[in-house]
């Protein structure tokens, strides 16, 4: 199933407060140059208030604080909502793909916490996601990771919206 991500508006992601960012991956890259070799840093984040508002950012810079500065603002643009139950967990088994990576997230009862990889376990963790199970295949570039939890959290739906699609009453 195809899912377009919709994101925060500005005006609404303006309104959150106690945003908290998380650092996910830090990656160096040189160019040689005449004199040697030029060092340049990029950073991936993931924003988030814990409580359904989470947000993804990339920023690169020839210092590692701007670059860490620059993600976190971008991740501040990307923030999107994300559907959960009042346990903590997912509606229902969800599958998201960016590129290589794949990720299956289901849903896990209270209690069992979250099993994840480091890169979905930032993002479960930043949208207030307190139960899930996760499994990813495939390519396990960070970015990539990411894109494909947030592209599975954007397929999520909610009983009431899936039974106003099928035309029934629950």
């Amino acid at each position: 199933m195809k899912a377009k991500l919709t994101y925060l508006d500005t005006a609404e992601a303006a309104e959150l407060e106690a945003i908290t960012e998380v650092l996910v991956k830090i990656n160096r890259s040189a160019a040689v140059v005449k004199g040697g070799r030029r060092f340049s840093f990029s950073a991936l984040s993931v924003a988030g208030n814990r409580d359904g508002v989470v947000g993804h950012g990339f920023g690169k810079a020839r210092q590692v604080p701007a670059a860490i500065e620059k993600a976190a603002k971008d991740a501040r643009k990307h923030m999107m909502r994300v559907q959960r139950t009042d346990e903590g967990t997912i509606h229902h088994e969800v599958e998201g793909r960016h590129c290589g990576s794949t990720v299956l997230l289901i849903p896990a009862s209270a209690g069992t916490g979250i099993i994840a990889g480091a890169s979905v376990r930032a993002v479960c963790e930043m949208a207030g996601i307190k139960n899930i199970l996760t499994k990813s295949h495939g390519s396990t570039n960070p970015m990539n990771l990411i894109k494909a939890t947030f592209h599975a959290l954007s397929l999520l739906r909610t009983p009431e919206e899936v039974a106003a699609l099928r035309g029934v009453e629950l």
